[in-house]
């Protein structure tokens, strides 16, 4: 098969195409991490008037400091929890579209419509759903005989900022999970049904080691996702309490760089928040990626 290639007239046409992107590139993503590389390396004075260079200070005191280290913790058990939600439930809309309701646009399109809700604006929603005063599910769980006050159980705090966040994202898993099931050809189903497999087996022996690259491919992108797209729920919905117990990473750069005005700690953490991103991605391309079946 012979494969078209484009070609340009102008030696310079295909710099001038792509320049705007790279401009949106440099601008918005290297110029401002650079920034916050050499920032990292750096302690201003407490009018903000000068800087001096500490070397690696910022980055020691933060691996000493308890609440930094504490703040991993719950941004593990948040990521986690957060991923393995908010996937298990897409994996289980889009089985239902894919074998009750296949052609029901408007199942498929009502399940989508959460992804074009704001972060901050979905907090917002749930935060009033568990508001423990006026809150519809706090009035139902209290009629079961649950007291629940997210303003000073940190469980419940946690419980609300990983719903709420996986809310936000089943909609974008929902969508590559139906993509990926109506890729599988149908005949290898039918063979195993032939074969006396019922609908566990078939989805565990056939199905689910299919959709392996689609698993893969949106395990990368939500822990992405809890790393970084979910300071607005958490700012939205309980702002890192009660006591810290839902201070992730990103908040607590918010917290320390925005709040506290200690930029070269907040850069610093910025810093290792990105490199802990690049190394779990890391991670998942180099060892995950094996057991995937394409």
């Amino acid at each position: 098969m012979q494969t078209k290639r484009m070609t340009f007239r102008s030696h310079w046409l295909p710099y001038a195409l792509i320049a705007p992107q790279l401009a949106v590139t440099l601008i918005f993503f290297i110029w401002p991490a650079a920034q916050a590389i050499r920032q990292s390396f750096l302690r201003e004075d407490p009018f903000g008037l000068s800087s001096r260079f500490v070397g690696l200070a910022n980055y020691t005191r933060l691996l000493d400091n308890p609440e930094y280290l504490e703040s991993f913790r719950v941004t593990v058990v948040f990521s986690t929890a957060t991923a393995a939600l908010s996937m298990g439930l897409a994996l289980l809309l889009a089985l239902a579209v894919d074998r009750i309701i296949r052609a029901n646009q408007f199942y498929t399109t009502l399940v989508i419509w959460p992804y074009a809700v704001a972060p901050a604006v979905a907090g917002v929603l749930w935060w009033f759903m568990f508001n423990p005063t006026i809150g519809i599910f706090t009035y139902i769980l209290e009629v079961v005989g649950y007291d629940w006050n997210d303003r000073l159980n940190s469980a419940d705090a946690m419980t609300l900022v990983v719903v709420a966040a996986s809310w936000k994202q089943i909609s974008y898993n929902f969508l590559f999970f139906v993509a990926g099931l109506q890729s599988i050809p149908m005949s290898l189903r039918e063979a195993a049904a032939i074969d006396g497999a019922g609908p566990v087996k078939r989805f565990f022996t056939v199905v689910f080691p299919l959709l392996s690259p689609t698993t893969f491919f949106l395990l990368v992108v939500n822990i992405t996702y809890t790393m970084f797209d979910t300071f607005g729920i958490v700012d939205a919905t309980t702002a890192g309490g009660p006591n810290r117990a839902t201070n992730i990473l990103v908040y607590k750069v918010y917290q320390d760089g925005f709040i506290g005005l200690n930029l070269g700690s907040s850069a610093a953490q910025s810093v290792i928040l990105m490199l802990i991103v690049m190394a779990l991605t890391f991670v998942q391309f180099r060892w995950i990626e094996r057991r995937v079946q394409y």
